[in-house]
């Protein structure tokens, strides 16, 4: 019997990295199966295979079902499912992350915890999103005030590269189509960029909920990543979708956004951001080593897999893995 410590079958020296796969991949109206290695998406026109280790989220919209064998590959390779609304627009439930290690998500709650490390990796948010600005010293409330002008200043630079007019940024939640062409695009690519970080973040482990910008929802932590690439990727695609034209688009930021991720590798960026603002310098190259520890005096961590009584008459070993 295998145990919390101790998966059997692939282990993570064998996995694609998050880096290297497909952002997401999104089906509908169809059955997921599963054949060998890959999973199978079955409706009117036939059947698709797609290889589940090559996956970062598989998004299922409406009118899926997925068989316990798909489930138990994508569990093997680790990749992330979703359950979303028609186009990927909302999101219901999830399954378990790609790694095994908890290294992310202890240096995430340690950093959220302290009143001053919380500031530091807002700064360094802040640094991230605008590396000509040094945020040093700047309060709360400065961050929030930089920020706006900047986005102000994103807007107004896109409006006069595209010669798309900018009348503001107007969104009114549940009415989509209540906007101006621009202004639906970038509410697709910020909706688009949500669901992608929000893929990574629980891929790696990290707790949506606590974030250092943003606070008080579910998803905290995911708008701060995703805000890290609000005026070098989704405000210019926005502007780009609209500047070719004012049919659908919802669905043709989506498709260009896609692609720009798959060209840029977006998402290893991703990665490699989230790791530098949480680790300390120098450790960004975290193992995500199937192993467990046991939490012991002065922070240090001993092996698990062991009885440590020496008088517990069972010659101080137990099962490996913690098995009982």
């Amino acid at each position: 019997m295998s145990t919390v410590s101790r998966r059997t079958r692939l282990t993570p020296r064998e996995l694609t990295r998050v880096g290297d796969r497909l952002s997401f991949v999104y089906l509908e109206r169809c059955t997921v199966h599963r054949d060998a290695n890959a999973i199978t998406a079955e409706d009117a026109e036939g059947v698709r295979h797609i290889p589940s280790a090559t996956i970062g989220t598989l998004l299922l919209g409406p009118g899926t079902r997925i068989t316990h064998q798909a489930m138990s590959i994508l569990g093997e390779t680790g990749a992330a499912v979703a359950w979303v609304g028609e186009h990927g627009v909302r999101y219901y439930a999830s399954g378990r992350a790609l790694t095994r290690s908890s290294a992310l998500a202890e240096a995430q709650a340690t950093a959220w915890a302290n009143v001053r490390t919380r500031l530091d990796v807002a700064r360094a948010m802040y640094r991230l999103r605008f590396p000509t600005e040094d945020p040093a010293g700047l309060t709360r409330r400065q961050l929030l005030g930089a920020e706006g002008t900047r986005l102000k200043e994103c807007y107004r630079r896109e409006s006069a590269r595209t010669g798309v007019p900018w009348k503001g940024r107007h969104y009114t939640p549940g009415d989509f189509a209540s906007g101006d062409t621009v202004n639906q695009a970038i509410t697709a690519a910020a909706q688009c960029m949500y669901g992608i970080t929000h893929a990574i973040v629980t891929a790696l482990g990290c707790s949506p909920a606590l974030g250092f910008i943003h606070s008080g929802h579910e998803l905290s932590f995911v708008l701060d990543i995703a805000d890290l690439y609000k005026t070098d990727v989704g405000i210019p695609i926005a502007f780009d979708v609209a500047a070719e034209s004012d049919e659908d688009p919802g669905p043709r930021t989506r498709r260009a956004l896609r692609d720009h991720i798959a060209r840029t590798g977006l998402l290893d960026r991703c990665v490699k951001d989230l790791k530098t603002l949480l680790l300390p310098p120098g450790s960004e190259t975290t193992s995500d080593a199937d192993h467990v520890t046991l939490q012991t005096d002065g922070g240090h961590h001993i092996e698990a897999g062991r009885n440590h009584d020496p008088d517990c008459g069972f010659g101080g070993d137990i099962a490996p893995g913690g098995q009982w």
